[in-house]
């Protein structure tokens, strides 16, 4: 238990330190500074992977499904993986919010620090029951096997609609509940009007991000549940990626359009862990080859993104 209590209080040490300190005031992220905050939280990351070889060759921290320090370590690297690659998917979404609210590049960052700690709390919940109901009912892996195929099916036929936060269910029943303005006030949640408590943008569209996330978290967290159904791996590999989300944000959602394949990469990671869950009991692969396709997808839709030329379309003469 100590084990879980520190790596929290890590993370909450980092939580305080980045809007403590390094982003005590507001400014605008420019992509220098993302780039070398991704790099910085992609090395802690994948430091993590010693400290979790570590734990398991001495044996602090429970180890339910038997793993070896090897294994555990691989399971480790990939379950972040498949959670970073997933969370590409999940910036397109933010990018949409940010601008339909009207958010300055100035505030972007306080809103998605205050998301990403709300994230942590409701997923850290999410992996809690899942692991459970793995454990309990061993059928519920083919339920979330079906699950992610079927995700992967819409994602590759693009049925997925146009996201207008501003027209969503979230948004509709925040304005019934509680007064809403339409101008900004500084990088304040709330505000003062005729006496009255009232929502910034900048609130809705952190309540808006907080609840995409639970819905970008019904993929992801079977998808690492694929790998291993252990706690604590499953925990750390997904904390960790959304530590990373923000730096992300900034460093690629200037460059949307030319990721534009790397929707079939996240079809290609969800329909291999669907298809891995499925079929569990009847073939075990070894942890590398899980590794390998996750590593080759993503790389895959990039470089097609990056090597691969858009196809103009013609102008009307």
């Amino acid at each position: 238990m100590w084990i879980w209590v520190l790596f929290i209080a890590l993370i909450v040490v980092f939580l305080a330190l980045d809007l403590g300190v390094f982003h005590k005031n507001d400014h605008v992220i420019k992509s220098k500074e993302a780039g070398i905050w991704t790099v910085i939280w992609v090395t802690v990351a994948m430091s993590f992977s010693g400290v979790i070889y570590w734990l398991f060759s001495e044996g602090l921290v429970d180890n339910p499904t038997g793993l070896t320090p090897n294994n555990a370590v691989l399971k480790y690297i990939t379950g972040y993986l498949i959670e970073l690659s997933l969370s590409i998917d999940n910036v397109f979404v933010i990018a949409v919010i940010f601008s339909a609210f009207k958010i300055p590049a100035l505030y972007q960052h306080r809103v998605l620090f205050w998301g990403i700690l709300g994230a942590i709390i409701f997923r850290g919940l999410m992996i809690v029951f899942g692991v459970a109901l793995i454990n309990k009912f061993e059928w519920i892996i083919y339920v979330f096997g079906v699950f992610l195929l079927y995700t992967a099916f819409k994602m590759l036929k693009g049925d997925e609609h146009e996201f207008n936060p501003k027209t969503s269910f979230v948004f509709r029943q925040l304005k019934k509940v509680y007064p809403i303005t339409h101008s900004l006030h500084g990088h304040d949640f709330f505000v003062k009007r005729m006496g009255l408590n009232a929502a910034t943008p900048l609130f809705v569209a952190l309540i808006v991000i907080e609840l995409t996330d639970v819905l970008f978290a019904l993929d992801s967290i079977p998808a690492i549940l694929a790998i291993t159904a252990d706690p604590f791996i499953v925990f750390s590999s997904n904390i960790l990626a959304i530590l990373g989300l923000r730096s992300m944000y900034f460093l690629i959602s200037r460059m949307l359009q030319k990721f534009r394949y790397i929707n079939y990469s996240l079809v290609v990671i969800l329909a291999f862990v669907g298809l891995k869950m499925l079929f569990s009991h009847q073939i075990e692969l070894p942890e590398w080859v899980s590794l390998t396709v996750i590593s080759v997808a993503l790389l895959s839709g990039i470089l097609a993104s990056l090597l691969i030329k858009e196809k103009e379309t013609p102008t009307e003469g």
